[in-house]
């Protein structure tokens, strides 16, 4: 049975809600000019949560090394206006990774996060880009100067299965700022 959604819960993510093949890319070697990057298939199933306040992205990843299972969870903070995204990784079950924080503006949201990468300090910004008649993108980058500059190093392409187009109507109106 499915739960009705709150009629006040946010529409930004709904342009991801379904099931989608995924074409990865991500950057052989971080912060040492690396150029080289590594392509994999995935897939990807989103369904809403909290009555639309939330979802849940279950996630197959294909990587050359063999098949990971990961989970991207999603939440809306009303009183902020922001979402609050944290990753889940198969290959390390008992530990929810730092959330990024941020809101969409237009057709694009952008999420933030303090983290570690190994020993050192980094920033963490994640991009959805989500253009009406278009499928939908996400990206990852890094940044070891405080956000001077930044490495993308992880990029998704997202494809409806079955190769047909989402209905515009629905992906369009997912990504309004808040």
């Amino acid at each position: 049975m499915a739960l009705p959604p709150d009629p006040n819960a946010p529409q930004d993510f709904d342009f991801i809600t379904g099931d989608w093949r995924v074409n990865h890319r991500r950057l052989s070697a971080l912060f040492s000019n690396c150029t080289q990057w590594t392509a994999f298939e995935g897939a990807s199933s989103t369904t809403k949560t909290l009555g639309g306040f939330g979802n849940l992205e279950d996630n197959v990843l294909h990587f050359p090394t063999g098949t990971v299972r990961a989970l991207a969870v999603r939440s809306y903070c009303a009183a902020a206006g922001t979402w609050s995204i944290w990753w889940l990784d198969g290959r390390s079950p008992t530990t929810l990774g730092v959330p990024v924080v941020g809101r969409f503006a237009g057709h694009v949201g952008t999420f933030y996060a303090d983290d570690v990468l190994g020993s050192a300090p980094i920033r963490v910004r994640f991009v959805w880009t989500a253009i009406p008649g278009e499928n939908p993108r996400w990206e990852q980058a890094f940044s070891n100067d405080g956000g001077k500059t930044w490495e993308t190093n992880w990029t998704m392409a997202f494809m409806p299965v079955g190769g047909q187009a989402q209905d515009p109507s629905v992906r369009g109106r997912g990504v309004a700022a808040p």
